[in-house]
């Protein structure tokens, strides 16, 4: 058996992972390369024949991990792609919603989409949904079970069994005691282990370090300074996050009064759909919050001067909405930009949180005075002690250990974390690498 690694290896974007059993061939995520001009030709091609996959089990629905399924469906693919009913029910926005986002950048540029609305709604009929805790088998050699990973609304780790061996791919793991989701479930064996190492180089501060930051972030700005503050935020998870936090400051009156705008028509629905499927019984509702969905209502928030939130996606700043709140609010030194989420390499949110002092949107410069904060504790990712914490989980070493989805810091960092607490053996791979299992 042979498992080779595609994307989300030396590299936080571009989850995917093949593995050949000798009978089958089947993928682990089928994830978007971000970051950039540059890593559209990483999207463009893949390393496989897609005829040949049988079928795919998905972690979750962040394009990072789902966003090449209609591509692969339109080059050939004929399989089923197994997810939770949730996350399923979050592809049937965010794939047409990416699809409208390739059409709309190939018609700028005048060059070809990766895939089209269509497409993108063709392939959502090959999604075919797994409870939590109830096995799949996709194959006759192959049996999967789904379990919660805590990260965002219906996002999986996976355990597979081929034959007599185990493989558990951990996905995204969530950060433990967050609102809407649930803690990680623990894992007690395996004999393959990949495991995220998107912060496990560091630390999360605590939630309350965490909340009294942000209301501090909201409160100079809109109080102190007058301006606006710009959240760049992914709609599925974080955008329900903030809105849960926000509604937790104001009724302990420790921001003052604003107009919230969430400008994101899929964030509403992600919204919509989280209220269906959330851990908790009642998520706050916002005073004043707003929904923008026309482009007329979204264009109307860039003549506010000041005593705005705008939560506006991409999260990373590379597409959607969020660049023209940045045109306009991006070089106002009374305002500011909160980063509350990861920004992958070689992305506008990176450069921007790296201290650029110029960067370009809409191939025009535009100087950076908004003061910037990066608040990473209140990322969806587990840091480096909850993943070593949900890695005591197993009652013995996984015989092979790889660490994935990682920026090479991050991903070696946690390797040695793993060797010192856990006396583990542990590999970071490189995209592209394969292994025999």
């Amino acid at each position: 058996m042979k498992l080779t690694f595609l994307g989300a290896a030396g590299e936080v974007t571009g989850s995917c992972y093949l593995v050949d059993t000798g009978e089958v061939k089947f993928l682990i995520d089928c994830g978007m390369f971000q970051g950039g001009r540059d890593v559209r030709r990483r999207n463009e091609r893949f390393a496989f024949e897609p005829r040949e996959i049988a079928f795919v089990l998905l972690s979750h629905a962040h394009i990072d991990h789902s966003g090449l399924l209609p591509r692969l469906a339109a080059l050939g693919f004929r399989g089923a792609v197994h997810a939770t009913p949730a996350t399923i029910e979050l592809l049937g926005v965010m794939l047409p919603d990416s699809a409208h986002l390739q059409e709309r950048e190939a018609e700028r540029e005048g060059g070809t989409p990766l895939y089209t609305l269509a497409q993108a709604q063709r392939c959502l009929a090959r999604l075919a949904p797994a409870d939590y805790g109830a096995e799949v088998r996709p194959h006759p050699g192959v049996r999967c079970v789904f379990r919660d990973a805590g990260h965002i609304l219906g996002s999986a780790i996976l355990e597979i069994w081929i034959d007599r061996r185990k493989l558990v791919f951990s996905g995204d793991l969530g950060q433990p005691a967050r609102p809407i989701v649930s803690d990680p479930e623990r894992i007690a064996e395996a004999d393959v282990l990949l495991v995220e190492s998107t912060y496990g180089d560091r630390n999360h501060k605590s939630l309350v370090q965490t909340l009294d930051e942000f209301a501090f972030a909201l409160t100079d700005t809109l109080r102190s300074r007058r301006g606006n503050v710009v959240i760049p935020a992914f709609a599925v998870g974080r955008t329900q996050e903030i809105l849960y936090y926000i509604g937790e400051l104001q009724r302990q009156g420790r921001v003052p009064r604003l107009e919230l705008y969430v400008d994101s028509p899929m964030a509403l629905a992600a919204t919509r759909i989280t209220l269906r499927h959330a851990a908790r019984d009642e998520l706050p509702v916002i005073e004043g919050a707003r929904f923008t969905e026309s482009l007329e209502d979204s264009m109307k928030i860039n003549h506010i001067r000041s005593g705005a939130v705008i939560v506006s996606a991409s999260g990373m700043c590379e597409g959607g909405r969020i660049k023209h709140h940045l045109k306009y609010n991006l070089s106002r030194p009374e305002c500011a930009i909160v980063f509350v989420g990861f920004q992958a390499a070689g992305t506008l949110g990176r450069r921007i949180v790296d201290g650029a002092k110029t960067v370009r949107l809409f191939g025009e410069p535009h100087p950076v005075r908004a003061k910037v904060f990066t608040i990473g504790g209140l990322s969806a990712h587990a840091d480096r002690d909850a993943l070593l914490g949900w890695m005591t989980g197993f009652r013995r070493a996984p015989g092979r250990c790889y660490v994935v989805h990682g920026e090479p810091l991050a991903a070696h960092a946690l390797r040695d974390a793993i060797a010192s607490r856990l006396g583990w053996r542990a590999e970071v791979p490189a995209r592209g690498q394969g292994v025999e299992l």
